[in-house]
């Protein structure tokens, strides 16, 4: 956190939420407009484990075997042989995954759920622990093919950069004249360390009151009028995931609703499609889906029983 925080200024919610989506074994999207730090947030965060890290620059001729990976014929042996594409680290930055053509977006598919990656039928494994952090400006069309449905529910989370306020862009100018702070940015755990951490999470405990809470927000996404699209059986299980991270970070070894509620429009709201009415009605469809998903939280009755039963 300390790491993150010192290249973000002044988002400690970002900060935080890239940190739960990491120790949940999750992917995460960055979306905002460019120049709030989206790709730095993403170097900040792979910076601050000692693991492997590829970067990935998606661009309009960026082609699926550059993600993956290619059989290369070996002349010597007489063989064909499997050369790793950049997927094959153990957080990967995914710069920009909107440029790319649909074709080599779906690449990702397979490696973001199965971890995974299958190249002339032979399917070779990734190394664990395995993070997706990619970057999309929402705003730009011209040149960007939108990612599909599908892949963007396989991203734990999205977030907001935002811009900063008056004093962390200040201290910005002041602090950013002379060097990056990434270059300050040294590990500050191993990857030894780090799946210690996802085990200590995976290990608190859900009690089924709270899991029934997660089931009915999720049902209610997929009866409301306003949502054209609601959310998946996935995004109901990355949302106990992260709410297991969320409850650790505090000292708990138990899940409270108040977990639930602050994590259901950043692991929700990317996943939901509103109906053209809805978005015709607010200035935006994030927007639209925000309100939309507060709304739910709300009318959802919260569980009154005791959080851990023994």
């Amino acid at each position: 956190m300390a790491n993150l925080e010192a290249v973000i200024n002044g988002k400690t919610d970002v900060a935080t939420l890239s940190l739960i989506v990491l120790l949940a074994e999750g992917h995460l999207l960055v979306e905002d407009v460019p120049g709030v730090g989206k790709t730095t947030l993403a170097k900040a965060l792979a910076r601050s484990v000692s693991a492997s890290v590829s970067r990935i620059q998606f661009t309009p001729d960026l082609l699926p075997s550059d993600v993956t990976g290619v059989s290369i014929f070996n002349q010597q042996a007489n063989r064909f042989e499997f050369k790793p594409g950049a997927v094959f680290a153990n957080i990967v930055i995914a710069d920009e995954i909107n440029r790319a053509s649909p074709k080599t977006q779906s690449a990702l598919l397979e490696c973001m759920e199965e971890r995974q990656v299958s190249v002339d039928g032979v399917t070779h494994r990734l190394d664990t622990p395995f993070s997706v952090v990619a970057t999309q400006n929402p705003i730009e069309m011209e040149g960007t093919f939108a990612l599909p449905e599908a892949q963007r529910d396989r991203f734990m989370a999205r977030i907001s950069m935002g811009y900063p306020d008056a004093d962390a862009e200040l201290a910005m100018l002041h602090n950013r004249e002379l060097q990056s702070p990434l270059d300050d940015i040294d590990a500050v755990v191993n990857r030894d360390e780090l799946q210690a951490m996802t085990r200590c999470a995976r290990e608190v405990f859900v009690s089924r009151a709270v899991e029934q809470y997660v089931v009915n927000i999720a049902q209610a996404t997929r009866r409301d009028p306003e949502v054209r699209l609601g959310v998946s059986p996935r995004a109901t299980l990355h949302l106990v995931r992260a709410a297991k991270v969320a409850a650790a970070l505090e000292g708990r070894d138990f899940v409270l609703p108040d977990d639930v509620d602050a994590l259901v429009v950043p692991v929700l709201g990317h996943r939901i499609v509103p109906t053209r009415k809805s978005v015709n009605d607010h200035r935006s469809g994030v927007d639209a889906i925000e309100e939309t998903l507060i709304r739910i939280v709300q009318a959802t009755p919260v569980p009154l029983v005791a959080a851990r039963s023994l």
